[in-house]
């Protein structure tokens, strides 16, 4: 067998582990408290071949925060493929929300680092990577509650269906982060949450879209607008 060939398959699988291994251990420590020695002894790899494959502490965690979004926002597509046609807005958003939490559970390691991450104040060894991780996680996570939200009103006019959609997307991805950290720091049923959480955004979602109806500018329901914070300090 080709020694390149073997080689490759090595350094994959060997990139692999590291990754594995990061992804967990950073799920259950936090970012800044796990110093690559930990990693290494975890999977019996020296530093050398981490900083071979990653080059820094930083560009570690980007990998490991790159694997974990692309596989939950794959996992979050998958289960919302086939959404409900009838039904209130409330209704289909208690649907893709509940499916969202299972999402939420079975890949909660991810979600704690993302949330140590935000919530640390230890961060400037690598702030440029720490910054651009959790901005990506957060601009795919408005993108899937936008979706989750426009579907969820498209009886209406798709002009304000997008409108509500974009007006409620921050209030809903900060209902979802409030729904997880509850259910880890209090034990409680994300799915029953999430019903609750439909709830108060479809009845939003009703009052802005008869707003809109009642203005006839799908623009003016956005006023007065949430201008996002730029930076990751809550």
């Amino acid at each position: 067998m080709d020694r390149q060939r073997v080689s490759n398959r090595r350094g994959k699988r060997s990139r692999e582990e590291i990754l594995e291994a990061a992804s967990r251990i950073m799920g259950q420590r936090g970012y800044a408290a796990t110093p690559l020695s930990v990693v290494s002894n975890e999977i019996g790899l020296a530093k050398s071949v981490i900083f071979h494959h990653f080059r820094t502490k930083g560009g570690l965690l980007s990998a490991v925060m790159e694997r974990g979004m692309n596989d939950f926002f794959r996992a979050m597509s998958a289960v919302h493929a086939d959404p409900p046609a009838g039904g209130t807005p409330q209704e289909r958003l208690s649907w893709f929300l509940r499916r969202a939490a299972a999402v939420l559970t079975e890949r909660e390691e991810f979600l704690r680092l993302h949330m140590y991450l935000i919530l640390s104040e230890d961060n400037d060894e690598a702030d440029l990577e720490v910054k651009e991780a959790i901005d990506k996680v957060r601009h795919e996570g408005r993108r899937h509650v936008n979706h989750m939200i426009r579907e969820s009103f498209n009886d209406e006019d798709p002009e304000i269906a997008r409108a509500v959609a974009d007006r409620l997307e921050y209030i809903g991805m900060a209902g979802i982060d409030g729904t997880f950290l509850a259910d880890q720091a209090e034990g409680r049923s994300m799915a029953d949450d999430m019903d609750l959480l439909a709830e108060t955004i479809a009845l939003m979602g009703e009052r802005l879209a008869a707003r809109i109806k009642h203005s006839g500018d799908a623009g003016a329901g956005l006023e007065p607008s949430i201008t996002p914070r730029t930076s990751r300090r809550p």
